[in-house]
């Protein structure tokens, strides 16, 4: 099968599960006094589908959630399912503190049509396997399909591929997408929970994983350059070396940059010298400088330069 052909596949097969394909993580554009730019961020969401991704995930760690109000982060929701035509193609994250409000905010994605939502493990606490599995079958009493979040780095909670298995067996998530950076989970996951369906969670592991049966792709560096990073995930779906081992190669000075901590200044960068509406981030976040700020410029620009958007 060649790549135009796994690309028409996967869109076919997302349309049935929304969670699958190219979904991005997108950053949120903030004006130079703090405030969202709900306008920057619709046409940024329509972009991102008009040039090869599925569909888009507002709420998560790339779009500072955690520095939203209440009403910034619903009306986010909001506008990135009227920009995206279809309510099916928006992942909400959900995280939160307390499964109480968790549920609340994928009672909201519902309300909104969306086709999915993400959420973390209990992060306020480092929480066991039972509270684990309590808090995703709290949430997915909302109604809408859950992909898990396994970021043990920044929760300190692992989504082990045995507790996987059983949050899926519980009825309570349809995929994960898995952060961890160990690609050798993946095998585990499919031998544990043959239906569940993983998803790449880290740009910088994205070959390895996609050889290793992924099935959608929960994206940072999109927004930046949406259509490179779309040929280069199709490729490997469908284990074109040829074309995606080159592009990888090229792309990785700044997909390893979504594994770092400042991977939403990174990438907010990248889409500022892109001609992209990145713009400031909320504190306690601060602009890169310094060497941190010339690697990701150089890298972006070489990219540029190469041809990639």
């Amino acid at each position: 099968m060649t790549s135009a052909q796994t690309a028409v596949s996967a869109r076919s097969s997302s349309a049935r599960q929304p969670w699958r394909g190219i979904m991005v993580a997108t950053a949120l554009p903030l004006r130079d006094d703090g405030s969202v730019d709900y306008d920057a961020y619709a046409a940024h969401v329509r972009w991102l589908i008009d040039n090869g991704c599925d569909g888009v995930v507002p709420n998560g760690s790339l779009g500072e959630y955690q520095t939203l109000t209440g009403e910034e982060r619903a009306q986010v929701v909001r506008v990135a399912v009227e920009a995206a035509g279809d309510g099916a193609r928006v992942m909400p994250g959900v995280a939160a503190y307390g499964s109480a409000e968790s549920r609340r905010w994928a009672e909201q994605a519902a309300e909104a049509g969306c086709g999915s939502v993400l959420l973390l493990p209990p992060n306020a606490y480092r929480a066991d396997e039972a509270a684990v599995r309590a808090h995703y079958a709290e949430v997915a009493q909302a109604g809408v399909p859950v992909v898990a979040y396994n970021n043990p780095i920044d929760t300190k909670v692992d989504l082990t591929p045995p507790l996987l298995a059983e949050l899926h067996r519980d009825g309570s998530i349809v995929a994960v997408k898995e952060f961890s950076g160990d690609v050798r989970r993946a095998y585990e996951i499919a031998e544990l929970a043959p239906e569940l369906d993983l998803l790449i969670g880290a740009d910088d592991v994205l070959l390895e994983l996609a050889l290793a049966g992924a099935v959608g792709w929960i994206a940072g560096y999109p927004n930046a350059l949406p259509t490179a990073c779309a040929t280069l995930y199709h490729a490997a779906l469908a284990g074109d070396l040829e074309t995606a081992l080159p592009l990888y190669k090229s792309l990785h000075p700044l997909l390893r940059w979504d594994s770092k901590t400042e991977f939403v200044q990174a990438i907010k960068l990248s889409m500022d010298i892109a001609g992209r509406p990145g713009g400031p981030v909320r504190p306690p976040r601060a602009a890169l400088v310094g060497d941190q700020e010339a690697a990701v410029r150089a890298a972006t620009e070489k990219a540029l330069a190469e041809g990639l958007r």
